[in-house]
């Protein structure tokens, strides 16, 4: 029998959904192996196949697909564990990664520090070389100094270089025959070309994003070449993608190539899953989350399709390849509790991670997480966790809560857990709002979609959202999204009009050239040509302004040159988010957009069946738990979600576990299923 199976590598578990081939789905959660993810997927296989009562190399040989969102990039970055890289510029421009565009991010923060560059200064080379803005030549590039700054780079050691020089978007020669030169002299070292990776405007955001892919690039390569060889050796002889930070997935050869594609690899499955789990709900328009180990990731999701943006960071670097729009924050399971000199009490941004975990973990863990304070309030059975897979001990939650919070703050320790409750998810409901805010929406208005289902009714409670959605498999939501991903390639080019005075022939020009560009990737990666759609939009702004609006257009009206219904709806989107529009202001195009989609054969999510689909007949008993209204302990009624199915409703105060989630209804929420077993909690009286 085939097998397709999702797998997302998280900061404490690496989580997996199996589709066999008769549609039915199994999912199963295993520690992460931070020293080496691949360790922890390969133990996951193994202990899937021994619960299918199978081989571990039968089981594997079974696989049709794997695919794989990875960490790897983003702690590459955060950990600053990357390769060494070295950086080829235009002359006079060494510093522009410290230059930055010359502002500070946080003007009134006096606190705030810059992050250090990924490339060290003695390792930034020039070469006297220029263009101007429209690509014509004003220097040539000098050989003798591409040479020697080269072989500089050789000498010191590097793993890899990147090359970005100005205006290069408008004319990639200059850098095209540098990186002939490289490729020639050091064959071996991972190479990234701006005007390959992102030929587009602006110096800094290029040449930061073509610096983070040759820094992660070597990592990616490494660990991702590692797991394919590993995976044969056990008989994989399927496919294995990877996710991309925006919402696709890929080859294995273009994720190495476009590592940075990876950065938010994991996170991307979420915004995913929640649009294809909603589709029979009739919501265009949701907000996703995703509360996982070390960290909560929150998105958008508007008419049906994640919000994309092209004006990422991650740990304060710009990466403006497109991706989700995702805002992530340090609070997860394993997020810390700890009270600072003042005697404020905080949870997070540090995490207890997979090693050694949450105290009640009995794993060597010595400081409070979210999960210890869970546990001490009553919202998770230790003897149930993980199926009762892991046994948890309440008396060294309670310790650690009594020695590093309880104590320095003079309360009781269930005082103290209570407090980093209380406070995580106003965090998470902080980041929930962010998200939604600055794209000129109202939380109010959307649907919570997601995972976390301990915490999600008191985010929703906190924003004023009153519908709540948690899937069935919202233990494995990000390893769904990646089964229900299509192939997707962005492409951008610059074409600096003002968009009246545009000529419809030079833009259709190149849409067609990315159009092409994009069939041939996927034809590469075994997509049918009837199986491949494209999306097309323009980076628009008002004549001066810095930041452009990116506005979708149909081929159509690009073959038209119909401009004028492209700016009308320009001006609907600058109100939506900025509350104004200025109809009187030209509109100045800056750069067309092209996205390339290979629809892939997704799996059909079935109904999940229930053993009885009543709420009396899955009640399991009662259990102690922590109510806000009552301000106190009392005995809450405790179902089994195995057992819940369509016809059964459950009132808030209650407890709702499986085997690998726990759903905590609070007040004023009524919890039902839909038929695909999900959960939907509604606020009564909102």
């Amino acid at each position: 029998m085939a097998f397709r199976i999702g797998v997302d590598v998280g900061g404490t578990f690496t989580d997996f959904l199996v589709v066999d081939g008769e549609g039915r789905l199994s999912f199963h959660k295993t520690p992460t192996t931070p020293e080496d993810p691949s360790i922890g997927l390969l133990n996951g296989l193994n202990e899937i196949a021994v619960s299918m009562g199978l081989e571990a190399g039968t089981f594997v040989r079974g696989l049709s697909t794997i695919v794989h969102g990875t960490t790897v990039a983003t702690n590459a970055v955060l950990t600053r564990r990357g390769a060494k890289t070295g950086l080829l510029t235009t002359e006079g421009f060494r510093d522009v990664l410290e230059m930055r565009r010359g502002y500070r991010p946080e003007r009134y923060n006096n606190k705030w520090q810059q992050p250090k560059p990924l490339v060290r200064r003695r390792l930034r080379r020039t070469v006297q070389e220029r263009l101007d803005y429209l690509g014509n030549e004003l220097d040539p590039v000098n050989l003798r100094d591409a040479l020697e700054s080269i072989k500089f780079l050789e000498e010191e050691g590097v793993e890899s270089i990147a090359i970005c020089f100005m205006h290069s978007y408008a004319n990639p020669a200059h850098e095209q025959q540098v990186a002939r030169v490289v490729k020639e002299r050091l064959p071996d070292k991972y190479l990234s070309v701006s005007s390959s990776l992102l030929p587009q405007v602006r110096i800094w955001n290029r040449v930061s994003t073509t610096v983070l892919n040759s820094y992660v690039g070597p990592v990616v390569d490494r660990y991702l070449t590692s797991l394919g060889k590993r995976l044969e050796e056990l008989g994989f002889a399927g496919v294995l993608l990877i996710m991309q930070s925006n919402g696709g997935i890929t080859s294995l050869r273009s994720a190495i190539e476009l590592a940075a594609s990876t950065l938010l690899s994991g996170p991307a499955g979420g915004p995913v899953a929640g649009t294809a789990l909603t589709a029979g709900h009739g919501w265009s328009d949701i907000v996703t989350m995703d509360m996982g180990g070390t960290s909560f990731d929150t998105a958008l999701v508007k008419d049906r399709t994640p919000v994309v943006t092209a004006e990422g960071q991650i740990d304060g670097l710009p990466v403006a390849l497109p991706m989700l729009d995702i805002h992530t924050i340090g609070a997860g399971g394993g997020s810390i509790g700890w009270v600072d000199s003042g005697g404020m009490l905080h949870v997070g941004p540090q995490s207890a991670g997979a090693v050694p975990g949450p105290a009640c973990y009995g794993l060597g863990g010595t400081d409070p997480t979210c999960t210890d304070a869970d546990l001490v309030l009553g919202y998770l059975d230790p003897s149930y966790f993980l199926g009762g897979r892991v046994k948890l001990d309440r008396q060294r939650a309670e310790e650690t809560l009594r020695k590093k919070v309880a104590e320095p703050l003079g309360i009781s320790v269930e005082q103290a857990a209570l407090g980093m409750f209380d406070l995580i998810n106003v965090n998470m409901a902080a980041g929930t709002r962010e998200v939604c805010v600055r794209r000129g929406c109202d939380p109010r208005d959307f649907p919570l979609v997601g995972a976390g289902p301990i915490h999600c009714g008191f985010i929703a409670l906190e924003l004023g959202i009153p519908s709540i959605f948690v899937p069935r498999l919202s233990s494995v939501f990000c390893a769904a999204g990646m089964l229900l991903s299509d192939f997707r390639h962005d492409h951008v080019r610059t074409f600096r009009s003002l968009l009246h005075a545009a000529k419809g022939e030079d833009l259709l020009a190149l849409y067609e050239e990315m159009e092409r560009e994009g069939r041939r990737l996927l034809a590469a990666e075994g997509v049918a040509e009837n199986g491949i759609s494209e999306l097309r939009s323009m980076d628009l702004r008002y004549l001066g302004q810095h930041h452009e609006v990116a506005v979708s257009v149909e081929q159509k009206e690009v073959v038209a040159a119909d401009f004028a219904r492209i700016a009308a709806r320009f001006h609907r989107r600058h109100e939506r988010l900025y509350g104004y529009s200025s109809e009187d202001n030209p509109v100045e195009l800056i750069s067309l957009r092209l996205a390339s989609i290979g629809h892939t054969d997704k799996p059909e999510l079935r109904t999940i069946h229930a053993a009885s689909s009543g709420g009396a007949a899955a009640l399991k008993g009662h259990r102690l738990a922590y109510l806000h209204s009552a301000k106190d302990f009392v005995a809450v009624d405790v179902y089994d979600g195995d057992r819940l199915g369509p016809d059964a409703q459950v009132r808030g105060p209650a407890v709702v576990e499986m085997e690998t989630t726990t759903l905590l209804v609070p007040p004023p929420f009524l919890l039902s299923c839909d038929q695909l077993g999900n959960f939907i909690m509604n606020g009564v009286g909102f």
